[in-house]
């Protein structure tokens, strides 16, 4: 058996499809939307990242405003700024890229954020609703990527086991909360491991869809994964390897050309998870212009 490879390009390409006819019907009514991302330091693997938010929010002809500090930028700028992108009419959407330098604390600053501009879900009120089920916040773009992969490409999790290896705030935790809700789409069993799990393995093996959202790389080897089995790598590390051009392979949290020979279905890395990622920030900043308007 060889693996049906989930290419997330494909789905995320259709999605954006989906927005540019939302966005049409709003610059009717002369309202664009607008995402502000904040990012401090320098580190590459975000520096990526906020590049390709950038860019999706050009093509989709989204207001975009980029703004790196540097890492020693004080906390108490730092809020300030935030309250001023609060205060913005321009912008419907507000992201601090993490991880954040120790010296700020990372809580206060996502509290800070207007939870109706929160388009990274991170905000308490946010996730308090995705806990509750209630869809009228925002959800994380990462699982909610997740959510719609599996359903537009014939792996609904609905009765299924999904196995959550990761209980970050980011992934793990909000994915298993949206995964367990009974709504369509989800509606599955979920067990979550993590550094505290003994015999990961015993229990990944059982899994309908696996999910590893560690950051470790390759830790997914073929035997822990059940035969047929759905699995969707949300790792992404730079490993450097001086005969590639750039210098170095963006590795998943899976082993990828072992576990594509037993598994089912698998997404590549990149091309899968992260395309997703992208474009349901895109979407939430949209409904955070709509739903703007309608305040208005």
């Amino acid at each position: 058996m060889v693996a049906q490879i989930i290419d997330g390009n494909i789905v995320a390409n259709d999605i954006r499809k989906d927005i540019r006819l939302k966005m049409a019907e709003l610059r009717l009514d002369g309202v664009t939307p607008g995402l502000a991302v904040i990012m401090l330091g320098d580190d590459p693997g975000s520096a990526s990242y906020v590049r390709m938010k950038g860019k999706a929010c050009t093509e989709l002809g989204m207001y975009s405003q980029t703004l790196r500090l540097p890492s020693d930028y004080s906390e108490a700028s730092l809020l300030h700024l935030i309250d001023e992108l609060n205060a913005n009419k321009k912008i419907h959407g507000i992201l601090v890229q993490m991880p954040l330098p120790r010296h700020i604390d990372t809580q206060k600053v996502l509290v800070r954020i207007n939870p109706n501009k929160d388009v990274d879900g991170f905000h308490p009120i946010n996730v308090g609703k995705l806990l509750i089920g209630d869809r009228s916040g925002f959800l994380p773009c990462t699982p909610l990527g997740i959510q719609i992969l599996l359903s537009r490409t014939g792996h609904r999790p609905d009765g299924k086991h999904v196995v959550i290896l990761g209980r970050s705030n980011i992934v793990g935790k909000p994915l298993a909360a949206m995964l367990m809700q009974k709504e369509e789409g989800a509606n599955a069993t979920v067990t979550v491991c993590h550094t505290g799990t003994k015999d990961i393995g015993a229990i990944s093996r059982q899994a309908d869809i696996l999910v590893a959202a560690m950051g470790s790389p390759e830790f997914v080897k073929a035997d822990m994964v059940r035969e047929g089995a759905v699995v969707i790598d949300v790792g992404g590390v730079r490993v450097p390897d001086k005969s590639v051009p750039k210098g170095y392979r963006l590795v998943g949290d899976v082993d990828y050309e072992a576990v594509r020979q037993k598994a089912g279905a698998v997404t590549p890395v990149p091309g899968g998870v992260g395309p997703m990622t992208i474009v349901m920030l895109m979407q939430n900043t949209l409904l955070a212009a709509e739903r703007m308007q309608n305040l208005d």
